[in-house]
């Protein structure tokens, strides 16, 4: 690490974001010991490399940031968590949709695949189209298994 920067962030900084951020909107990555691995020491090489061409702290943390979480951006869970707060909001208390949303991940994949999930496909009229088809499916699911 440069040593100008005795401040400088290590390995376990961005560890620490990445799992932050999957804790949250990308649950099912949690236990993906090489993806975490591959993505916090790709950050840190970003950081480092940032730092080497004259940028400052600050510029160097948003590159590192950009590497961290990239491709991230998309998250099944989160979308899935928004369907539930929103459509579902009268059965299902909003606590406890993080969790009925890992629950139904497996159960709306089939749906996910028929979508490009790229970084901004939230902001695509598909996503509408997403949307619609996942209210479906989990209106279904409830209807068929109840609320667990």
């Amino acid at each position: 690490m440069n040593s100008k920067n005795s401040h400088a962030p290590d390995i376990s900084y961005f560890r620490l974001s990445l799992m932050d951020f999957l804790r949250e909107s990308h649950p099912e990555r949690l236990k993906d010991n090489r993806f975490i691995l591959s993505c916090t020491e790709s950050a840190l090489d970003a950081y480092e490399q940032t730092i080497k061409d004259g940028s400052n702290p600050l510029e160097a943390e948003h590159s590192a940031n950009e590497v961290l979480f990239d491709g991230l951006h998309f998250s099944k869970h989160d979308t899935l968590k928004n369907i539930l707060w929103n459509e579902f909001f009268n059965d299902i208390p909003e606590d406890d949709a993080p969790g009925l949303a890992i629950k139904l991940l497996p159960e709306c994949e089939s749906v996910f695949d028929k979508y490009p999930l790229t970084e901004g496909f939230a902001y695509e009229p598909e996503y509408e189209l997403l949307y619609t088809e996942l209210t479906g499916t989990i209106a279904l699911y409830i209807e068929n298994n109840g609320i667990q």
